[in-house]
Parts: C-alpha cells; structure tokens; sequence
C-alpha cells in the first residue's frame, strides 16, 4: 500500500439539478499509482463526480483534494495537473493525427522542439504514427478514441480522468485501450475511470466503487466486492444418473440433476474449500469433470442494488 498523498480525497460531494439529487454525500480515496473506478449504470452520477473533481461543474456541497489541491481555493493548479479525456471526444476530424496532438501542445505551452518530441513519441505509442498526417475524420472509432487519450497526455499529467473512455468502441478496439491504461499505471500514472462495463472493471482497476442513485454503496477490490454475494458453486458431472445421486448424499448442501447427469455444490470462492472438495472425491470414474463458478461483477451490483448495471438508460 503506497504511503504517498492520495490522488484524489473527497467527503460528502452532493450535487442536486432542479430539486433532483443526483449526488448523495459520496465520500471516496484514490491512492496515487493506481487505477480507481467508478462503477454505475446510466444516470448514477458517474459523469457528475468526475466534472465536479475536475473543476468542470461546482459541487453543492462536500470538499475535495485532486492532485494535492483544493477543487474550490485551487481550480486552475488542479486543472495544470490533471487530464480528461470525456464521454465524448474532443478531436477535430479537420486537422490530422498530428496536428490535434500539436494544438495541444500549443495550449500547453510546450516548446517547440519538446512539442515536437512529445507528439512523435505519443503517436508511436499509440499506434497512429502511419496514419500521423490523415485527417483524424477517417479514424476508425479506436483510433479516434486513442488519439483523443494521447491528447489527454501532451502535458504529462500524473493523473487522468477517463470518463467511459470505451463506451461505442469495439472489443478488440476495447482491450487495445486498456493495454494503453496498463502502461499508463506502470509508468506511475494514476487514474480515475468511470465505466458501465463490468469487465471492464474487473480487468483494469485496482479498487473499485460502486455508484447507484449518487450514493456509493460498495467500494473495494473486485474480489473483496465477489466475496459479499453468495452464490458460488462447484458442478461435478457424473458418469450416470446413479452416481450423480451417490454424490449428492455424500457432500453436504449437494444437490443432484440426474438429467446432466450432474451435482451442484455450494462454494465461497476460497482455494481452501475447492482443495477439500477435491480430497473428498474418490478416483474412481465417478467425477468425469467439473465446472467453478464464482460470483461476477454483475452479481454484485444486482445484489447491492437490485438491477443490473446497464439497467437504466438516463444519464447524469
């Protein structure tokens, strides 16, 4: 656990539109190096925290520390040390790859020469260099998407804000996104990401927050989050219908399909419960196989908030 001032502090954020509050008091820390999500369905406040920390819209209430400063006595030194990368992108399909990177590195005051070396170098990491000098209006989806992050980056900000950074790309265009995040926390990058996609959470952030309704009702690692719904469970296949029924009386809380034929076998995810199991099965042909299944993700959110994580449609 890293002793270094966190990224991000905030207590008790609320933010209200026309009498309707869509943030309840949210109270979260993201350790610095490290990749924090934000976890919601359409219209959890997800988008409303992230422009409330990066100085984009005031909170009504609650305080906040990004980068080491106030969002409220300090916007503009939290502004210099932060990127954001929005729900929408901010490239300008009429200038090239290039140029997009150039025009921010002009708003950043970069030198010449240094901006010069920092657009090569992004458009090369990001895989744009062959495609540098076509207007960004031809981009494929991904490509815009990775060049509007790798604009996010000319200032080398230690820390960014990706706000739903993959919602309308691809799968293969997602994961080529989140390789990108992966270096950008090896290099010691924190960030903060808003997501609906439970995979995505689960493969890429080291804690997460689950966000419904502008309060944050769960927060921690994906396994921590796992751990609080019950629902796992071992499944043996039998080699026949009679053996199924043998196993069932055997092992304690089975319960037999003998049209599998198979056992279903209550299991809380540990290493420990899946070794006694096994220890308990006799070599004898009985088991031809078996399946684990642990609670996912959407388990969690159902559980914690009775719909599904993509169940509403209205955005805040």
């Amino acid at each position: 656990m890293t002793t270094r001032t966190p990224a991000v502090e905030a207590a008790g954020l609320r933010k209200a539109y026309g009498g309707r509050e869509v943030l309840a008091g949210v109270d979260l820390t993201v350790p610095a190096g490290t990749v924090y999500a934000l976890l919601g369905p359409n219209g959890a406040g997800k988008t409303t925290t992230v422009r409330i920390l990066t100085t984009l819209l005031p909170a009504d209430a609650g305080t906040a520390r990004v980068a080491g400063h106030d969002i409220r006595r300090a916007p503009a030194r939290v502004r210099a040390a932060i990127g954001v990368t929005g729900q929408f992108s901010a490239v300008d399909g009429l200038l090239t790859g290039r140029e997009n990177l150039r025009l921010m590195a002009d708003l950043g005051h970069l030198a010449r020469p240094r901006a010069a070396a920092v657009t090569a170098g992004l458009l090369a990491r990001f895989g744009l260099a062959d495609a540098a000098d076509r207007r960004a209006a031809t981009y494929s989806g991904g490509m815009k998407r990775r060049l509007d992050l790798a604009m996010t980056l000319v200032s080398g900000p230690r820390l960014i804000f990706l706000d739903e950074p993959t919602t309308g790309l691809d799968p293969r265009s997602r994961r080529a996104l989140w390789d990108v995040v992966r270096e950008l926390v090896a290099d010691g990058t924190t960030v903060f990401l808003t997501t609906q996609y439970l995979e995505e959470a689960d493969r890429l952030a080291d804690r997460i927050g689950v966000l419904d309704g502008g309060r944050l009702v769960a927060e921690g690692t994906a396994a921590e989050l796992k751990r609080r719904v019950t629902g796992g469970h071992v499944e043996l296949h039998a080699a026949d219908a009679a053996r199924a029924a043998e196993l069932a009386r055997r092992l304690p809380g089975a319960v037999a399909d003998p049209a599998a034929p198979a056992v279903t076998v209550p299991y809380d995810g540990s290493l420990g419960a899946l070794r006694r199991l096994l220890a308990g099965l006799d070599d004898d042909g009985s088991v031809t196989g078996l399946a684990v299944h642990t609670p996912d993700l959407d388990d969690v959110f159902l559980a914690l908030t009775g719909h599904a994580a993509a169940a509403r449609e209205v955005r805040a």
